[in-house]
């Protein structure tokens, strides 16, 4: 959101319970310094509990801000460096006074690194947002899913309202399409795992009759080998008279 001239972007928590603030400067602010304590003191504030707070005893999770200096570099920033890393600190040794608050400034005016010199994957990520709208195609230092997204997103921000329309057109067709697909190979699926269990019963009921009918025809043997009359090994087993017969 737009506040103040400058651009607040991202607000996130990680999996561990890490906040991040990320955004882009454009051009110098009056207190951009004051601007960005204040957002990380509300991320910070947040975290208590609305209710009862006797066990939080004030543990709190990480807060960093990020921020890309697109036109300007940081007043009191180190020559030539182009992150500035920013924690609390004691002044006079310099050791660490609490290591769960960050400001990292990045000045992009202060990075001139060459292809050649992307040492390191921050590198090519800072490379990569600074001159992607020089790119004719994808240079091959910057491979990887993560960077398909990249200039996935970057290539979408510079169609026009018109093209933005046909592509997300297109784009929701593909989806539609592919939710048709994906209802029709489930829908088969299942028909198919029914037709089976289907078959699988009708061929259990065959086996049962097979093994009754046999059953019948053993017991109307042995019936018959002990002179039984046939009228009553008829009315014992349901066979007809001619089956008994053949027996």
């Amino acid at each position: 959101m737009e506040e103040g001239g400058a651009v607040f972007d991202v607000y996130c928590t990680d999996a561990d319970g890490s906040n991040f603030i990320i955004e882009i400067q454009r051009g110098y602010q009056k207190n951009f310094k004051e601007r960005t304590l204040f957002y990380a003191s509300r991320a910070i504030s947040e975290q208590a509990p609305k209710g009862d707070r006797k066990y939080w005893a004030y543990d709190l999770n990480e807060v960093y801000v990020i921020a890309f200096l697109e036109d300007f570099r940081l007043p009191d920033g180190i020559k030539n460096e182009y992150v500035q890393d920013i924690c609390l600190a004691n002044r006079h040794t310099g050791k660490i006074f609490y290591d769960k608050l960050g400001f990292i400034f990045i000045e992009m005016l202060n990075f001139v690194k060459k292809p050649g010199d992307l040492d390191v994957e921050l590198d090519k990520w800072l490379y990569a947002l600074k001159h992607l709208t020089e790119f004719k195609k994808r240079p091959a230092y910057l491979s990887g899913p993560e960077f398909d997204q990249l200039l996935t997103l970057a290539k979408y921000a510079n169609l026009t309202k018109e093209e933005r329309a046909m592509y997300n057109t297109s784009l929701k067709r593909k989806w539609d399409n592919k939710n048709v697909l994906d209802y029709a190979v489930k829908t088969a699926v299942t028909e198919a795992d029914q037709k089976a269990r289907e078959d699988e019963r009708a061929k259990a009921q065959i086996a049962i009759v097979k093994a009754e009918k046999e059953k019948t025809h053993e017991m109307a043997s042995v019936l018959k080998n002990k002179n039984v009359p046939i009228d009553i090994i008829k009315e014992a087993t349901g066979l007809s008279i001619e089956e008994i017969n053949t027996l």
